[in-house]
Protein backbone atom coordinates (compact mmCIF):
# COMPACT_ATOMS: atom_id res chain seq x y z
CA UNK A 1 0.00 0.00 0.00
CA UNK A 2 1.18 3.62 -0.36
CA UNK A 3 3.66 4.68 2.71
CA UNK A 4 1.38 8.51 2.46
CA UNK A 5 -1.58 7.05 2.58
CA UNK A 6 -0.70 4.78 5.41
CA UNK A 7 0.96 7.74 7.12
CA UNK A 8 -2.50 9.66 6.80
CA UNK A 9 -4.35 6.74 8.35
CA UNK A 10 -2.17 6.75 11.27
CA UNK A 11 -2.03 10.91 12.05
CA UNK A 12 -6.15 10.71 11.57
CA UNK A 13 -6.35 7.52 13.70
CA UNK A 14 -3.12 7.75 15.86
CA UNK A 15 -5.15 8.87 19.13
CA UNK A 16 -7.74 5.53 18.84
CA UNK A 17 -4.27 3.30 19.88
CA UNK A 18 -1.64 2.90 21.65
CA UNK A 19 1.82 4.57 20.84
CA UNK A 20 3.58 1.10 21.26
CA UNK A 21 1.21 -0.40 18.44
CA UNK A 22 1.50 1.77 15.91
CA UNK A 23 4.64 0.28 14.30
CA UNK A 24 2.73 -2.63 13.92
CA UNK A 25 -0.22 -1.54 12.75
CA UNK A 26 2.27 0.77 9.77
CA UNK A 27 4.23 -2.41 8.97
CA UNK A 28 1.42 -4.24 9.01
CA UNK A 29 -0.70 -1.49 6.55
CA UNK A 30 2.62 -1.56 4.07
CA UNK A 31 2.01 -4.92 3.43
CA UNK A 32 -1.80 -4.80 2.28
CA UNK A 33 -3.03 -4.43 -1.27
CA UNK A 34 -5.42 -1.10 -2.33
CA UNK A 35 -8.58 -3.30 -2.44
CA UNK A 36 -8.40 -3.39 1.29
CA UNK A 37 -7.54 0.08 1.96
CA UNK A 38 -11.80 1.06 2.16
CA UNK A 39 -12.21 -1.89 4.52
CA UNK A 40 -9.75 -0.43 6.81
CA UNK A 41 -10.90 3.16 6.09
CA UNK A 42 -14.41 2.69 7.17
CA UNK A 43 -13.84 0.74 10.69
CA UNK A 44 -15.25 2.78 13.55
CA UNK A 45 -13.09 2.76 16.50
CA UNK A 46 -14.29 3.91 20.47
CA UNK A 47 -13.27 7.16 20.95
CA UNK A 48 -10.93 7.01 24.41
CA UNK A 49 -11.66 10.80 25.33
CA UNK A 50 -15.55 10.89 25.18
CA UNK A 51 -15.16 6.98 26.79
CA UNK A 52 -13.49 8.99 29.66
CA UNK A 53 -15.89 11.37 30.07
CA UNK A 54 -18.67 9.01 29.71
CA UNK A 55 -16.62 6.80 32.75
CA UNK A 56 -16.40 9.61 35.13
CA UNK A 57 -20.30 10.59 34.65
CA UNK A 58 -22.04 7.00 34.24
CA UNK A 59 -18.74 5.19 35.90
CA UNK A 60 -20.61 4.04 38.76
CA UNK A 61 -23.51 2.35 36.54
CA UNK A 62 -20.87 0.50 34.06
CA UNK A 63 -21.55 2.62 31.05
CA UNK A 64 -18.41 3.20 30.15
CA UNK A 65 -17.87 -1.03 30.18
CA UNK A 66 -20.82 -1.45 28.27
CA UNK A 67 -19.56 0.76 25.85
CA UNK A 68 -16.40 -0.66 25.09
CA UNK A 69 -17.81 -4.29 25.01
CA UNK A 70 -17.22 -5.65 28.13
CA UNK A 71 -21.23 -6.52 29.13
CA UNK A 72 -20.29 -9.74 32.03
CA UNK A 73 -17.87 -5.96 33.79
CA UNK A 74 -20.73 -3.65 33.13
CA UNK A 75 -23.21 -5.72 34.91
CA UNK A 76 -21.06 -6.65 37.77
CA UNK A 77 -19.96 -3.00 37.63
CA UNK A 78 -23.83 -1.70 37.74
CA UNK A 79 -24.10 -3.77 40.69
CA UNK A 80 -21.76 -3.24 42.70
CA UNK A 81 -22.70 0.36 42.11
CA UNK A 82 -18.70 0.62 40.40
CA UNK A 83 -16.82 -1.62 43.48
CA UNK A 84 -18.64 0.70 45.95
CA UNK A 85 -17.56 3.59 43.77
CA UNK A 86 -13.39 2.41 44.22
CA UNK A 87 -13.55 1.16 40.88
CA UNK A 88 -15.52 4.13 38.67
CA UNK A 89 -12.66 6.13 40.09
CA UNK A 90 -9.75 3.36 39.35
CA UNK A 91 -11.52 3.07 35.82
CA UNK A 92 -11.32 7.33 35.42
CA UNK A 93 -7.47 6.29 35.19
CA UNK A 94 -7.55 3.30 33.14
CA UNK A 95 -10.37 3.25 30.34
CA UNK A 96 -8.50 5.23 28.49
CA UNK A 97 -5.54 2.59 27.46
CA UNK A 98 -8.95 -0.44 27.74
CA UNK A 99 -10.22 1.79 24.97
CA UNK A 100 -7.00 1.73 22.46
CA UNK A 101 -6.32 -1.75 23.50
CA UNK A 102 -9.95 -2.88 22.44
CA UNK A 103 -8.98 -0.65 19.65
CA UNK A 104 -5.90 -1.94 18.41
CA UNK A 105 -7.51 -5.31 18.88
CA UNK A 106 -10.43 -4.63 16.68
CA UNK A 107 -8.33 -3.54 13.85
CA UNK A 108 -5.19 -6.60 14.29
CA UNK A 109 -8.69 -9.00 14.01
CA UNK A 110 -9.43 -7.16 10.74
CA UNK A 111 -5.87 -6.80 9.34
CA UNK A 112 -5.36 -10.71 9.65
CA UNK A 113 -8.50 -11.76 8.43
CA UNK A 114 -7.47 -9.06 5.14
CA UNK A 115 -3.98 -10.42 5.20
CA UNK A 116 -3.14 -13.35 2.12
CA UNK A 117 -3.06 -16.79 3.91
CA UNK A 118 -1.22 -19.34 2.06
CA UNK A 119 -2.75 -21.88 0.24
CA UNK A 120 -2.36 -25.45 -0.33
CA UNK A 121 -0.83 -25.10 -3.62
CA UNK A 122 1.65 -22.70 -2.42
CA UNK A 123 2.13 -24.79 0.09
CA UNK A 124 3.14 -27.57 -2.63
CA UNK A 125 5.30 -24.92 -4.64
CA UNK A 126 7.66 -24.39 -1.75
CA UNK A 127 8.16 -27.94 -1.09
Amino acid sequence: MDVSKVDLFLMMNGKYFESHHLPFIREHLLQLDESAWQSIQILQFYDPNSTQVVSIVGGQMGIDRFMVGDVGLGVLKLLTCGGMGIWAIIDWFMIQGIVREKNGMKLKETLASMSPSPTIADNNEQE
